[in-house]
């Protein structure tokens, strides 16, 4: 099979990958949009960003060359990308996609991005509000998420306290609105049909050793110059380089504390927001549509196969 279309008597409109961080999402999706002749769409809440690019674990330039690759480096780091205007741009992609009679591939871990496009959630149309969000962030983060729980405890359990990116925006929705976000979101499924693949390492202990081995190799391939440079370029209090890695490896560089500690600091962080992102997908989080999954390591043969029977299911 070598083409945009699964040729069934259905056409799929979108065919989505998701998991948890360092199951081999990327790898997955670059090989069957190789065969399926289909663009790859992120789903990453920080690959949207430039120069956060082996700390995000990135697709190389390498691999966005040998696939049309989209919604990565769309905005700069000390920028505000809301999560409506994710959705305008993705949903705006996939309407042109679908145009030309093409089926293009959602990738990515950040479950509420998914959701976004996958469930259609409606989200409300509230500009970046620069000077309130400067108030908010003297505040400090720790302050700031205690609001939060108060004006919106449902949506504050759905954000990890260190958040700081989506822990303001939530105030930010609230005190322009005078309404909690997590009461203003509701979703209008898309009308075209949806196939949704999630990756998964069912061995704790595996999983670990996958994080340790990525971890090491985002160290090799730079990932501390990559700090430093956005240090210089954004300053140190830079929100972005205060997220997952970053923020360790920041430290580190600090001289707060030591390489190894950092590394497994990094590696310990990154399981438990696995676990959250497991949670997430196998919960409510996701929404209606079912998700067919597949262990870490799947080949596009196994992902073709199960398109090609969820594909002649009644309920896609």
């Amino acid at each position: 099979m070598n083409s945009a279309h699964i040729s069934t008597n259905k056409s799929v409109g979108l065919i989505v990958i998701l998991g948890a961080t360092a199951t081999g999402k990327t790898s997955l999706a670059i090989a069957l949009a190789k065969q399926l002749n289909a663009p790859i769409l992120s789903a990453d809440s920080r690959q949207v960003y430039r120069y956060l690019d082996i700390g995000t674990a990135k697709p190389t330039l390498e691999e966005q060359q040998g696939v049309p690759h989209y919604l990565i480096d769309i905005v700069e780091p000390d920028a505000t990308l809301t999560l409506a205007d994710y959705q305008d741009q993705a949903q705006n992609l996939i309407a042109k996609f679908h145009a030309e009679g093409i089926t293009p591939i959602l990738v990515g871990g950040s479950g509420l991005y998914i959701k976004a496009i996958a469930s259609g959630l409606k989200i409300p149309r509230v500009s970046p509000q620069p000077e309130l969000r400067s108030q908010l962030e003297e505040l400090g983060q720790n302050y700031c998420y205690q609001v939060l729980q108060q004006v919106d405890p449902l949506g504050a359990t759905k954000i990890h306290a260190n958040d700081q990116v989506r822990t303001l925006r939530s105030l930010e929705v609230f005190y322009v609105t005078g309404q909690p976000l997590s009461a203003q979101q509701y979703e209008q499924p898309p009308s075209y049909p949806i196939i949704q693949i999630g990756l998964e390492c069912a061995d704790l202990d595996t999983y670990r050793q996958l994080v340790s081995d990525r971890t090491e190799q985002m160290i090799e391939r730079g990932w501390l110059e990559e700090i430093r440079v956005l240090q210089q370029h954004y300053g140190g209090d830079l929100p972005l380089l205060k997220t997952l890695g970053y923020g360790e490896m920041s430290d580190y560089l600090a001289t707060k504390t030591d390489l190894e500690t950092a590394k497994l600091l990094t590696i310990t962080h990154t399981c438990q927001f696995a676990k959250r992102q497991r949670t997430w997908f196998r919960g409510s989080g996701n929404g209606n549509l079912p998700i067919h999954w597949l262990p870490t390591g799947s080949s596009w043969q196994q992902a073709i196969a199960l398109i090609g029977e969820a594909h002649e299911s009644p309920h896609l």
